[in-house]
């Protein structure tokens, strides 16, 4: 298959697959309008802790939380990246847009500036997958396999339309301090990336 052809399918597939992540949040929210409309749903005990309460867990927490095998198959806890400024970039190698920003990415994680931020990527797909295109690439910063699982996380993280690629800011205080949902526009970032 031609190249042009392959890159012709991912966008095709990405394009239905942020269509039915739409949909599907579309539907979840008229469901729970309904629902709530008929029996309000108690928030849970966790959402009414202050913040910083003890046992108080948020989004920045369950990503800590987590141990992600590396693009070896190497189990990593994130939580050694814990008290410093991080980038966590959502990605899969069938996505185009993703592709494209690792190369500035990886300029990034060797630069001035990436001394002082940990770039990470998690990838949306199989630990073959991305051992494969790891390979191939020259990624200078940590790459984990999150699966499936990993689009969760980044739900959690803000991306509630499921899409990718998909970028978390967080500083060093383990604060979201920005989103960012497509291809990254880098001269943006970095203006982001000034204000930690």
């Amino acid at each position: 298959m031609k190249k042009n052809n392959l890159i012709a399918i991912a966008v095709i597939a990405l394009a239905f697959g942020a269509a039915g992540a739409w949909y599907g949040s579309h539907q979840n929210q008229k469901e729970a309008a309904a629902l709530a409309a008929i029996a309000p749903v108690p928030a849970p005990a966790s959402a009414a802790a202050a913040p910083g309460a003890a046992g108080a867990t948020g989004p920045v927490d369950k990503l800590f939380q987590q141990s992600l095998p590396d693009s070896q198959g190497v189990k990593q806890a994130l939580a050694q990246w814990k008290g410093k400024p991080m980038l966590v970039n959502f990605w899969a190698p069938w996505c185009g847009p993703c592709v494209r920003e690792m190369p500035e990415l990886s300029a990034l994680a060797t630069s001035e500036a990436g001394k002082k931020l940990q770039i990470i990527g998690i990838g949306i797909d199989s630990q073959a997958n991305i051992a494969e295109f790891a390979g191939r690439m020259k990624i200078s910063y940590p790459v984990y396999v999150g699966g499936m699982e990993g689009t969760d996380l980044s739900r959690d993280l803000g991306n509630t339309a499921g899409g990718l690629p998909y970028t978390v800011l967080i500083g060093a205080d383990g604060q979201v301090k920005k989103t960012y949902l497509g291809q990254l526009k880098f001269e943006q970032l970095r203006a982001d990336l000034a204000t930690l």
